[in-house]
């Protein structure tokens, strides 16, 4: 794409010292970065939405950009905003490093942070880190907003329903729910949706309206519509940390979904505070958008690249956050997520907080000239702990997700059968589809909140009545296959909640801003679909225990030692599973033949998974010589 290489903002003062709000022995001080403006003026209010201002000054410019001006007071709980005039003309503005804000965002808030913190915080920790990560994608609201989930009614749909325990279904109490059914699947890290302060809900609205929240507004406050109070600014704050307490406390980590790329509207605090410096723009001047939501935020300018990395510390230390999932990471440059992934484990340890994203964009950006970005083709030029989701073993297993009827191996479609070699490998090294340093880099899953639900899928594939909520045997099958697959994997398994109980959206493949009927959690559907829980439970408490699926290392592909089609539909793959006590080698089957078929096996083996049981260890199926088998099934035999 057509870029802006003007290099007007090449000589930008870089300021290195704190900016935002301070409090310090009795006084407040503002700093605020606009090297363009003329003037600055600060207004303080008593209130976050309807007060009037009840005083305003004007802050002193700096030469390295930054104005900045000191309180002989401490201003904690008080709001403020700037009136920033730049070039002639004057803009009304939050403080782009706003820790709290008044409802709806408008406003900035003055807060001692030590005040909101929940009794306990300072003990807070994350739990021992598993042999593997298994990452499951919440939305706060449609997890905890069906009624029948037993969440009490104040806080359906807001951060202390996810803190709730011992929460059952309302029908039958034997389900456990929230954050106890979170615990018993057996997952290691919870990602939240967004979080962050977002435009696209009136935080003082009806509770019934959705949006997902890829919408940036503030981004070092979290969304107020989570809260149980939107109007004050403390509140939101103490409440997140004490549903990140709880999930900590019940042995789940906590992963944050970021959307550095791009904000809600291009009239963002980022823009009022200096125009056009946050954001690329085309050769003509019109602005850059591969996000495809209107804007891009220039990561590669040193301003842009010291806000998102201080964003993403802040977030890490104040919320005691243990990984991050980037939205749209091929619109942000390599230099960016490697000195991310360099500060997080020099304060955390090496790999401690976990770092993915999507590799790619919606569409052309126009990144400065020499800056790389973080897609697909860049992953050699990533830390091999920057994790990038991967759309080839999606698509490889599913069938596209930019076509409905298109068809995957567990669907029974026509793949090619040496692209199964390299997802049980996580494309290590992989070949053009998909290529990595180590499955360390590979976010192995099926569905995410973007498109289809892998039922969803399956049903538009499988039935063609399309009954999305009736659970179809067949359709039952092919999700089972699908799961073992993903599972039996290298990679880091990646699903989206509910997979687990065949979440239906009735087949509506963007539900962003779809009512909560489509997209609430039912965990109703948890009892009626028990058994296919009951098979993800075994997937993943099998999958902890098998060193040559969860093996990390660039080194973890030599652990093949066959590969084998057999026939059409038929494939089996032999791995080295050095690190375990008792089984030594894996041998995985996967295969959708609809007869049965009488393979033959070198020896004896245990079969530990098939497409009735997902854990046989307890009491594992012995074979010799031959085992039979029909699809669609996948089967893990070990010795």
């Amino acid at each position: 794409m057509s870029q802006d290489d003007s290099g007007r903002f090449d000589n930008f003062p870089y300021y290195e010292g704190k900016l935002g709000y301070e409090l310090a022995e009795g006084k407040t001080i503002f700093r605020l970065w606009a090297p363009s403006a003329s003037s600055v003026l600060i207004r303080l209010y008593e209130d976050g939405l309807f007060l009037p201002s009840y005083t305003d000054r004007y802050l002193e410019k700096h030469q390295d950009g930054h104005f900045e001006t000191v309180f002989e007071e401490n201003l904690d709980g008080k709001y403020y905003d700037y009136l920033i005039t730049t070039n002639g003309r004057s803009y009304e503005s939050a403080d782009p490093y706003a820790r709290s804000c008044g409802a709806n965002g408008m406003r900035s808030m003055v807060l001692d942070l030590k005040s909101t913190d929940p009794e306990g915080w300072e003990k807070d920790k994350a739990p021992k880190r598993q042999k593997e990560d298994i990452i499951y994608e919440v939305n706060v609201k449609d997890f905890t907003f069906q009624r029948f989930s037993g969440i009490s009614a104040e806080h359906r749909g807001k951060y202390l329903g996810l803190a709730e325990r011992g929460t059952r279904l309302l029908f039958d109490r034997q389900y456990k729910t929230g954050l106890d059914y979170l615990a018993e699947l057996g997952i290691t890290h919870v990602q939240l949706m967004p979080i962050f302060d977002f435009g696209s809900i009136d935080e003082m609205g009806s509770d019934q309206k959705f949006n997902w929240g890829y919408d940036p507004q503030n981004y070092n406050v979290p969304e107020g519509s989570y809260s149980t109070d939107p109007e004050h600014g403390e509140v939101r704050i103490r409440e997140l940390k004490m549903m990140v307490k709880a999930m900590h406390e019940a042995g789940l980590r906590v992963v944050m979904d970021v959307v550095y790329n791009h904000t809600y509207h291009l009239d963002s605090c980022l823009f009022r505070t200096e125009p056009w410096y946050f954001y690329r723009q085309n050769a003509d001047g019109s602005s850059s958008n591969g996000s495809g939501c209107g804007n891009d935020i220039a990561s590669e300018r040193p301003m842009v690249h010291r806000y998102i990395l201080d964003s993403i510390i802040y977030w890490a230390e104040e919320y005691h956050i243990d990984g991050f999932r980037f939205d749209l990471m091929g619109l942000i440059d390599t230099g960016l997520m490697n000195d991310i992934r360099e500060k997080l484990d020099q304060k955390y340890g090496k790999g401690e907080k976990l770092i993915y994203g999507e590799p790619w964009a919606a569409g052309g950006t126009a990144v400065k000239a020499g800056y790389q970005l973080a897609d697909k083709n860049a992953l050699a030029l990533l830390d091999k702990n920057i994790g990038a989701f991967c759309d080839s073993t999606r698509d490889l297993v599913k069938g596209s997700n930019f076509d409905a009827s298109s068809l995957g191996f567990a669907n029974g479609g026509a793949v090619d059968m040496n692209l199964i070699k390299h997802a049980v490998l996580g494309w290590n090294p992989g070949d053009w589809h998909f290529s990595t340093k180590a499955p360390s880099q590979t976010i192995t899953y099926l569905s995410s909140h973007d498109d289809w639900t892998l039922w969803d899928k399956l049903v538009l594939t499988m039935d063609e009545d399309e009954e999305f909520v009736k659970l179809s045997p067949a359709v039952l099958e092919a999700n089972r296959l699908a799961a073992a697959m993903y599972f039996t994997m290298q990679g880091r398994p990646f699903m989206l909640s509910g997979e687990e109980m065949a979440r239906t959206k009735a087949g509506v493949k963007n539900s962003y801003c779809s009512p909560l009927f489509i997209n609430r959690f039912d965990w109703v559907r948890t009892k009626e679909a028990s058994s296919l829980v009951e098979y993800y439970k075994g997937l993943i408490r099998l999958r902890k225990s098998i060193p040559a699926l969860t093996d990390k290392s660039s080194g973890a592909k030599n652990r093949l030692l066959e590969f084998k089609i057999i026939g059409k539909h038929t494939v089996k793959i032999r791995l080295d599973n050095k690190g375990d006590e008792k089984y030594k080698e894996i041998l995985l089957i996967y295969t959708q033949e609809k007869e049965m078929q009488r393979l033959q096996l070198d020896g004896k083996w245990d079969v530990l998974m098939d497409g009735e049981i997902s854990d046989r260890r307890d009491a594992p199926l012995k074979v010799e010589g031959y085992i039979n088998t029909r699809g669609p099934e996948a089967i893990l035999l070990a010795r």
